[in-house]
């Protein structure tokens, strides 16, 4: 754990996926076709304080919903990128607009087309409910499931060893 205490001090980024991170991963489809999403209101904390401490957030998602857009903007992130297939795209993007070096840089991802970013990050991780070939990847394994405070372990601790939580 020491060692990861280094790499936490060295963070000045998140980028998320989606479901399966800021999700359960599940997906409620109602009559009409619309689907629906469950985000835990603890991670949206987390954000939100990340955010105030000065710390730049991506979000990097294959899916398109505007609702999700939505309500990660209303939490102040801004640099959402939907739609994001192949995810390095976006990622370069990010680091680029910010000046940030992929090892300033802690990713959390939970499938394998998340698999791409975990490999080039400071610090890799992903939610303890995430698929066999991220785990076994992962610097950083939440004691918490995607959708379920995940996001809020890992902003927390890193935070925390900053001295600015």
């Amino acid at each position: 754990m020491s060692n990861l205490l280094d790499i936490f001090t060295k963070i000045k980024a998140f980028v998320f996926d989606v479901d399966g991170v800021l999700t359960d991963g599940s997906v409620l489809v109602t009559e009409e076709g619309e689907l629906l999403r469950n985000m835990n209101i603890k991670d949206g904390y987390a954000l939100k304080k990340a955010i105030k401490e000065g710390f730049k957030i991506a979000i990097i998602t294959g899916g398109r919903s505007q609702g999700v857009v939505k309500r990660l903007n209303g939490l102040g992130i801004t640099d959402i990128y939907i739609g994001a297939e192949e995810k390095t795209d976006a990622f370069n993007d990010f680091c680029n607009l910010y000046n940030l070096e992929p090892s300033q840089i802690a990713i959390m991802g939970d499938d394998n087309p998340d698999l791409p970013l975990l490999l080039k990050s400071g610090l890799s991780s992903c939610p303890k409910d995430a698929v066999p070939d991220v785990l076994d990847y992962c610097a950083f394994i939440s004691s918490q499931e995607g959708g379920r405070g995940a996001v809020r372990d890992l902003l927390e601790k890193v935070l925390k060893a900053q001295g600015k939580w």
